[in-house]
């Protein structure tokens, strides 16, 4: 729909600068329209709704529950409450007339797991609730036309979800997966794309003008600020949701071709019966993406297996007449680095401190892969999680005479604990010694509030 008041539809043909993505493609499947039977409905002044008292009050409670660092201006999220009493006003007014401008985001690195950095881009904190009061207004309406086999980024979605579902169309009898990677997806999003698709659904100027700001907004690194002339930047409330509506017509494209699949964010996992139908797939699906969608399918990562051969968000799958889930060898070895790193013998922390602190990362570790139905990697890991222990506690014996003291207090005899404390075995070693293990034993690490992964 075009907007109601004939200024501002000049102003969304000078300033939009967007094309409309509702353009007919050639393909296997012949000619056809992208056309969804259902768009968002939103209202014409919707910034007001946007900027509305209770909109704004949620944004910031999530803001502040979020926390997360300051941006290019330093300000923190504690900061902001204040900030806004002093300034809300003239920023309000901006956003109402349509000229407020976002500043640029901080460039963070985060080292991916299989080597190389993924690079987010950290907003201010005002930005950041500005896009978290935009993100909520938009995400009521747009999630309600969105694919059921979408998961990320939406409410009352999960992983989980999408993990289950995909074991379901295993045991209905879809035995190979074409499973697609789109190469640094977020950093690929063409902006006049994005904003032909939301140019269709919203008549509001002033709200597709803030969008395309805060895509253009830039990016700050080492102090000097480039122009982000394509991608949505990883680290703001809206980038998700971006991302969903870029992907939209990817979902609606599979469902329209009957496929069975599943799609978490960037990563999207197609369903077939047989390999053979698994590589024809990958070559029509991967044409699209790459000439309708405009982005790019990283070749290394896409293949056509058996889901066994393969890991989807986490988890792998065990065939067999029912297929059961089981923890990806890949997380298993992310999650020994990460308890490596806790349980350093360097590290000067208090015994129970560093319990704490592993507990805080089992606790969320274990609730995410719950869903594992081989339940003895579980009691495994807590096997070797009280090995490191043994081992960190034995670093911080450096002498003969230390280690012989501490032994027999924790009940060894003499002749144990002077022939374990004077043994030129390495820490590691030792620590799966019986004497360590009667010095000790399960029940003491349950009695400092170790949490148990296999209960």
């Amino acid at each position: 729909m075009e907007p109601k008041n004939p200024e501002n539809n000049r102003n969304l043909e000078e300033e939009s600068r967007v094309e409309d993505s509702m353009a007919s493609f050639e393909g296997n499947h012949g000619s056809s329209t992208i056309q969804r039977t259902e768009r968002p409905s939103f209202k014409p002044e919707l910034m007001e709704e946007i900027l509305s008292r209770s909109n704004l009050e949620l944004a910031l409670k999530r803001v502040r529950q979020n926390k997360g660092s300051a941006g290019i201006d330093k300000m923190t999220v504690d900061e902001l409450p204040d900030y806004l009493k002093r300034n809300w006003e003239e920023i309000k007014t901006q956003l109402l007339q349509g000229k407020y401008k976002p500043n640029p985001v901080k460039r963070v690195d985060i080292p991916k797991p299989d080597g190389g950095v993924r690079q987010l881009g950290i907003p201010t904190v005002m930005d950041r609730f500005i896009q978290q009061a935009l993100c909520q207004i938009l995400q009521s309406e747009y999630d309600k036309t969105f694919s059921d086999s979408s998961f990320g980024f939406r409410p009352k979605r999960s992983a989980h979800q999408a993990i289950l579902k995909a074991q379901t169309y295993q045991n209905e009898g879809y035995q190979y997966v074409v499973d697609l990677d789109l190469e640094k997806f977020f950093d690929r999003v063409n902006h006049d794309k994005l904003m032909g698709k939301i140019r269709r659904d919203i008549q509001d100027v002033r709200v597709l003008k803030l969008i395309r700001a805060y895509l253009n907004c830039g990016v700050m690194d080492n102090g000097i600020v480039s122009r982000s002339e394509e991608g949505t930047p990883q680290g703001g409330p809206l980038s998700p949701l971006l991302s969903n509506i870029v992907l939209d017509d990817f979902d609606y494209e599979l469902e329209k071709r009957g496929h069975k699949f599943v799609r978490y964010a960037d990563d999207c996992n197609i369903y077939v019966k047989t390999a053979r139908a698994g590589e024809r797939v990958m070559k029509s699906v991967k044409e699209f993406i790459e000439k309708k969608l405009k982005l790019k399918v990283n070749d290394n990562k896409s293949k056509v297996a058996k889901p066994s051969k393969r890991k989807f968000l986490g988890f792998s799958f065990l065939g067999g007449a029912i297929v059961r889930l089981l923890i990806a060898s890949e997380s298993i070895s992310r999650f020994k680095d990460k308890i490596r790193i806790i349980t350093r013998p360097t590290r000067r922390i208090k015994f129970l401190d560093l319990i704490k602190e592993l507990n805080l990362y089992l606790r969320g570790w274990k609730n995410y892969f719950i869903l594992s139905e081989v339940k003895k990697t579980f009691t495994r890991l807590d096997e070797w999680i009280r090995h490191r222990l043994r081992s960190f506690i034995w670093h911080q014996w450096p002498k003969i005479r230390t280690r012989y003291k501490m032994l027999t207090k924790f009940g060894l005899n003499h002749d144990l604990a002077l022939r374990t404390a004077s043994s030129r075995k390495g820490a590691w070693r030792i620590s799966s010694s019986p004497a360590m293990s009667i010095a000790f034993p399960n029940r003491y690490f349950d009695n400092k509030g170790l949490l148990r992964l296999g209960i």
